[in-house]
């Protein structure tokens, strides 16, 4: 669970800082960090972080896409740990 745990940290805190960054560059008018790539470290794991980089930035709170796929991808994550959790499987 412990190397699981970690990935999961390790995953938000960069989702967090992309959040951050792609926040940066947009007030400033310049080059963003492509959507794909922000959905696919959410989707990978970071989904905490960028939900509270969301909220901590006030970034991608209008868009749809993003205002229904992070929590899901947040949920989903939360799901798996408790069944890995659930059935003792070690992670």
């Amino acid at each position: 669970m412990k190397w699981l745990l970690c990935y999961l940290a390790g995953m938000s805190l960069l989702a967090f800082l992309l959040c951050g960054i792609d926040k940066g560059k947009a007030r400033k008018g310049r080059w963003r960090i492509p959507e794909k790539t922000l959905f696919l470290v959410s989707g990978l794991g970071g989904a905490w972080g960028f939900l509270l980089g969301m909220f901590c930035f006030h970034h991608k709170t209008r868009r749809w896409s993003f205002r229904i796929l992070i929590p899901l991808f947040s949920l989903l994550w939360l799901a798996a740990c408790a069944f890995l959790l659930w059935k003792g499987l070690p992670f």
